[in-house]
């Protein structure tokens, strides 16, 4: 690969609300290397590109350093270390974070885990994650519509608890991209393509926030709309920043006229920091709380659909059926005939989907988020959602209960002082990175010294498998069968660690896909689809 690829930017959230008031203040180091973008990125590409039979590392001289107004960012010249074992199942024990173990967290924890398995479908979607119970959701909707006197079975399986992927250990931003890295997608994909790929942000957010507003949800999932503030760690970023933004103004990005620019004074002044930075639209929420409550709707969604969830029912294998249905799918509890498969288990895609027949893959890679309590309240701290460094830290504080009570923060990220490997090809969320938790550890009281001690320990700490591509892009669409010729089964994965406004939208396209297939008729892009998302444009 020679071109830079899109930032993760796994960010976001929450309202910009308290001021605190700051002399002056000088900019601190920083407590974790800074714009390590295209070295980390220039491993990931090294997975991408290794041989069949590949050397124990391979140079990164194919992978040019990203240039911006004669200036040259990353180091091209990186040993890249290579994956030594094939994807794995989700492990047994992973770690105990907050949205997972709090008391009364995970209601759907252990649905369909007992009892006899659904044996007849017409769907399978593999994960319970956002993707699979929206996918879920969009199907009984759409599937359902012009039943009469027809049935129709969906069934999520789900290896471990209800959501415990991904979503359900993630960071808790709900953060539409307003427009970074516009200016390199503009130049890959098209100006009207570049824009599509942020209103398909758009669009996921609005939905999401819409559905639970609309069934009176919304502080049961703990949602914050209000926004989020990257910080700028050097002038350079700033300015690569503006150029996007520009760029994107003068496109048309949706809602790019609600950004706001903080200068480095006004930042020190109201929130305690001393670098500059942007405002701009976000929310944060409890996400498995959003996924449980969408794959509610999508058990009433249709009274001609029948949703089905079996968790501890991990899918193994995926074969042609020997009966009436098209596929088999196999499970330690018995196997499954259905029609049609969605892929949706994200990080361990290439469990199920071979990467050399399909042309997918997806890089499993583990993140790490520790919840911090802060020496000050809500008035002090804010309740808005922050990000820095390249998007590689990520943290908000979660909302109070109780007046004077001190807000927790949730602080994600650290992966590039996780060397080599920076946690590719990672799937164990049973441990924690030492080196990464000591990072995560000293961020906070350095950005925003007086607010947070050096000395306190999280309450809470764990680590989560995400879902990355050389492109940033997710897999959405129908795969191929091994004679090259178009399956019945579908995918929408591969997030690159910003998958929470991208999910809905794409599980969505993928039950359009589907319905159109069932129907016999000619499937439609929704207008808000980049079109380069979809598998065989990659």
């Amino acid at each position: 690969m020679t071109r830079r690829v899109l930032s993760p930017l796994s960010i976001s959230c929450a309202a910009i609300c308290s001021i605190l008031i700051v002399s002056q203040m000088s900019t601190p180091a920083f407590p974790a290397p800074v714009l390590q973008y295209d070295r980390i990125q220039a491993v990931l590409e090294g997975f991408y590109v290794q041989d069949t039979s590949p050397p124990t590392t391979i140079a990164a001289g194919d992978q040019a350093p990203f240039v911006s107004d004669g200036v040259t960012k990353g180091d091209a010249l990186i040993p890249i270390p290579l994956p030594t074992k094939p994807v794995s199942l989700p492990v047994d024990a992973p770690t105990k974070g907050f949205w997972t173990h709090s008391p009364g967290a995970n209601e759907l924890a252990r649905e369909g885990a007992e009892g006899e398995v659904v044996r007849d479908a017409d769907v399978v979607v593999v994960g319970s994650g956002l993707t699979g119970v929206s996918a879920a959701y969009h199907l009984a909707r759409k599937i359902g519509k012009g039943l009469e006197g027809e049935r129709r079975r969906v069934v999520v399986l789900e290896a471990r608890d209800f959501c415990s992927g991904a979503t359900g250990r993630n960071g808790g931003h709900l953060f539409p991209n307003p427009f970074y890295d516009f200016s390199r997608r503009q130049a890959l994909y098209g100006t009207e393509e570049a824009v599509k790929s942020f209103e398909i942000e758009q669009y996921t957010y609005r939905e999401f926030v819409k559905i639970l507003h609309d069934t009176n949800t919304s502080a049961e999932v703990d949602l914050v709309e209000g926004g989020h503030i990257t910080l700028f760690v050097t002038p350079q970023e700033e300015k690569l920043v503006r150029a996007d933004y520009e760029a994107a103004k003068k496109a048309g990005v949706p809602e790019i006229e609600r950004v706001r620019f903080i200068d480095r004074e006004t930042m020190a002044k109201t929130r305690g920091t001393a670098h500059p930075g942007v405002w701009t639209p976000s929310a944060n929420l409890w996400p498995l709380k959003l996924a449980a409550q969408i794959y509610k709707l999508a058990k009433k969604a249709s009274s001609s659909v029948e949703v089905t969830l079996h968790t501890h029912t991990p899918a193994t294998a995926v074969r042609l059926s020997e009966g009436n249905r098209r596929y088999t799918v196999e499970t330690p509890r018995g196997p499954i005939e259905c029609d049609y498969v969605v892929h949706a288990a994200n990080a361990y895609t290439n469990y199920l989907v071979d990467p050399q027949e399909t042309k997918v893959r997806v890089v499993p890679t583990r993140g790490q988020v520790i919840a911090v309590p802060a020496k000050a309240g809500t008035e002090e701290v804010g309740a808005n959602g922050w990000g820095a460094n390249e998007g590689f830290e990520y943290w908000f504080p979660r909302p109070v209960k109780k007046e004077g009570e001190n807000p927790v923060i949730f602080l994600g990220g650290g992966r590039e002082v996780a060397k080599p490997n920076y946690e590719y090809y990672e799937t164990d969320d049973g441990k924690v990175n030492g080196d990464v938790g000591a990072s995560l550890r000293r961020f906070l009281p350095s950005v925003f010294p007086g607010l947070f001690d050096e000395d306190t320990e999280p309450t809470w700490e764990w680590t989560g498998i995400m879902g990355y591509t050389a492109t940033g892009n997710p897999y959405v669409g129908r795969l191929p069968s091994k004679d090259g010729a178009p399956s019945h089964q579908y995918i929408a994965a591969g997030y690159t660690g910003h998958g929470m406004p991208r999910t809905y939208a794409c599980a969505e396209v993928v039950a359009g896909m589907i319905s159109s297939d069932m129907a016999g008729s000619e499937w439609t892009a929704p207008s808000w689809f980049p079109r380069h998302y979809e598998w065989n444009r990659q």
